[in-house]
């Protein structure tokens, strides 16, 4: 079946091209970015002069399956993915059990592939069941498919197991992921250490955390020449290193969720477990250094950093409350605002979420060209709608932009050329 998205505004960061056109689709791939060549009977699709471009690329997000359905699903986020048009997603491994064996990778893949709208590439746990101790096969995690390797949302504390991490990971061809934080100032705590936690009577810890994890893997990345990644980077003193390691020519890479750029520590006001992440929204200043660092490459790419959480685990006291907010549905919504607000064109912003993160997971989607895979997003960038917690696609409502008004709404999503949403 032959298939025309005609009168679009076509964007593509990884071509530069932003200009009206009419995708046909064929089999699945793109054929041309002007509808020529379209057989009789071709399916056409009105596009209204809305912005089509590449699917999302989520290059971080935690799925709850398996082990932990009742709070996600591959099925459910997958749903939540297609309305948010998001088409790839990096599964995190901490799940339950953690993807530490070949097997449960495969699992993954393959629910994946079910769900017909979004390919779901999953990270092996670089150590086993996550917990720091010992390595997992990488060799065979690589083979079943691992993209990278990381523990998810618990750093890799030990430096003598971050090194072989890095150093194995070098040899097949892989990054480590590593979430930023030194363990030892920041267990227990609920919020960034300050005037606000202070206020709030809530167990902090300091800013500076992150930047002493960044600092310390940045200098084994230069004694392994391995590529690591930072996750979430929420802080201007992390981003400082980090642009100065990129400057050196180290393999530093890094990206950012959009709580970090949209919203700061003030969130949590009135115990708002909603608000409680990991890391902690941070002071302005810091909200302010990471958009600095979106805007002239410091950060690599903008992910959902979607961590699912079910009534029980918000519905508590805040110090009790589990960390972790849903961003699916919201990642490109939440991310045009920085459009809207002026500190990022619209290339840029894309470019964070489509053919950025397919550079470095080395995919081929994420691009607007012919034989490129037909995964495609469609939205009215001034079209607006409201957040509401309850109403979100998918399982997990826990959303930190619980209320939030967004410019930006989703109204179409192909998979391979077959519509998975609007």
């Amino acid at each position: 079946m032959s298939l025309i998205l005609r009168n679009a505004r076509l964007v593509c960061p990884a071509t530069g091209r932003d200009a009206p056109g009419s995708l046909l689709i064929q089999d699945g791939r793109i054929v041309s970015l002007d509808g020529t060549g379209a057989p009789e009977g071709a399916e056409l699709v009105d596009c209204g002069g809305a912005i089509l471009a590449p699917g999302l690329i989520d290059l971080r997000a935690s799925l709850g399956e398996p082990g932990q359905e009742h709070r996600e699903t591959i099925e459910s986020a997958a749903e939540a993915a297609a309305a948010g048009g998001i088409t790839t997603l990096c599964a995190l491994p901490d799940s339950d059990p953690a993807l530490d064996d070949p097997a449960l990778l495969q699992f993954v893949l393959r629910k994946g592939e079910a769900t017909g709208s979004l390919t779901v590439l999953p990270y092996g746990a670089a150590t086993r069941g996550c917990a720091g101790k010992e390595m997992t096969e990488f060799g065979l995690l690589c083979e079943a498919g691992a993209v990278g390797f990381t523990d998810g949302a618990r750093a890799i504390a030990d430096a003598r197991m971050m090194r072989l991490a890095l150093s194995y990971a070098r040899g097949f061809g892989r990054f480590v992921v590593q979430h930023p934080e030194e363990p030892s100032l920041t267990r227990n705590a609920s919020a960034t250490e300050g005037e606000m936690a202070t206020r709030m009577g809530l167990p902090a810890a300091p800013a500076a955390a992150e930047a002493m994890m960044v600092a310390r893997d940045i200098a084994l990345a230069r004694l392994t020449r391995g590529h690591v990644h930072f996750a979430h980077v929420s802080t201007g003193a992390a981003l400082d290193l980090i642009r100065a390691a990129k400057a050196e020519g180290l393999r530093v890479t890094c990206d950012t969720a959009p709580p970090y750029f949209d919203l700061n520590e003030t969130a949590i006001g009135d115990f708002r477990t909603y608000a409680k992440l990991s890391p902690p929204l941070r002071r302005e200043a810091d909200r302010l250094a990471v958009v600095e660092g979106l805007r002239d490459g410091t950060i690599d790419a903008i992910a959902s950093d979607h961590q699912p959480r079910d009534a029980d685990d918000k519905r508590v006291p805040f110090a009790q409350a589990e960390a972790g907010g849903a961003g699916l549905a919201t990642l490109l919504g939440v991310t045009l605002a920085r459009f809207h607000g002026g500190d990022l064109g619209l290339m840029r912003a894309l470019e964070l979420l489509t053919s950025a993160p397919a550079k470095l997971l080395g995919l081929e989607a994420g691009r607007l060209a012919p034989g490129a895979p037909a995964d495609l997003v469609l939205f009215n960038p001034e079209r607006g709608w409201k957040v509401e917690a309850g109403k979100l696609p998918g399982k997990a409502q826990n959303s930190p932009f619980d209320g939030r008004a967004l410019e930006g709404r989703v109204t179409g999503t192909w998979k391979a050329g077959r519509r998975v949403f609007g």
